[in-house]
């Protein structure tokens, strides 16, 4: 088992279970290195070398273990420090069951789609949530998009967020995008704090073609994808949805993802509903 670990977050509970169940089951745990988590708890290793990816934390933690995973094909195993999350779904009390039931295999592979970016240089990543191209200081950011070889919009603004559906509801649904259900064919652009004019979210289908292109102002702008910041220096990228590219262990009794949204209190009743509940009526 390869382990991905959070960089602060107090780990000895769920790490000790994974030492242990490997312990008792004759298999060997070595930690995955993955770039700004440098805190170290076993020898390392590559995702290849693995049969099991297990990252512990948050959903942080969970898409950078993801990210390891994928070149190698590995499935990943989300264990949750603190609360549980949409990728991290297992109680640190509850690792050792997890693992008994991956190897018994009694699990179901959950298939992640991914946005596929492609930048003017000729750059390629991968998007798991999303990709957020933002102003980084002052001066609007300028913004055109085209879906399919025909104009969207032309906006100034602060830029602008494009997400797969399970990043539908982490920054883009923060700055007012709609939610996209899990396992929707279908990606989203969510335009940012956009100066006059009107440029609603966009839900485009799985298999459109996103073109993106940008003009910042003195203050320049910063690409994030799935939370992480990284140099942009390009002008413009193309987005497509690509269908299974990561694999995430399920079980047949983890709650569904509309239910994780509302026990994380994402998605709230409203207070009238609330209190005619606690009225019984």
């Amino acid at each position: 088992m390869g382990v991905v670990v959070h960089p602060t977050r107090d780990i000895d509970e769920p790490l000790d279970a994974v030492r242990v169940w490997a312990a008792n089951h004759e298999a060997s745990v070595a930690q995955i290195r993955v770039e700004g988590r440098e805190r170290e708890v076993a020898d390392p290793a590559k995702a290849g070398d693995c049969d099991l990816v297990v990252a512990i934390g948050g959903d942080g933690t969970a898409l950078a273990a993801i990210h390891a995973a994928i070149p190698a094909g590995r499935p990943m195993l989300g264990v949750a420090c603190g609360s549980l999350g949409a990728l991290t779904t297992v109680p640190a009390d509850r690792v050792s069951r997890a693992l008994d039931r991956f190897s018994d295999e009694d699990w179901t592979p959950l298939p992640l789609p991914a946005l596929q970016v492609t930048f003017d240089d000729g750059s390629e990543l991968l998007a798991l949530n999303d990709i957020a191209v933002v102003r980084s200081g002052g001066g609007q950011l300028r913004t055109t998009a085209h879906v399919d070889g025909t104009m969207f919009a032309r906006f100034a603004g602060d830029g602008c967020i494009v997400s797969t559906p399970l990043g539908s509801s982490a920054y883009a649904l923060s700055a007012g995008g709609p939610l996209l259900a899990f396992g929707s064919d279908a990606f989203l652009f969510t335009p940012l704090s956009v100066h006059g004019g009107f440029c609603p979210p966009l839900v485009l289908g799985g298999r459109s073609v996103l073109d993106v292109r940008f003009s910042a102002g003195h203050g320049g702008a910063r690409n994030e994808v799935d939370g992480q910041v990284r140099d942009f220096r390009s002008e413009s990228f193309r987005a497509t949805l690509r269908p299974a590219v990561a694999q995430v262990v399920s079980f047949t009794d983890h709650e569904p993802f509309l239910s994780g949204l509302r026990q994380r209190q994402i998605i709230i009743d409203s207070p009238r509903i609330l209190a005619e509940d606690a009225n019984g009526s």
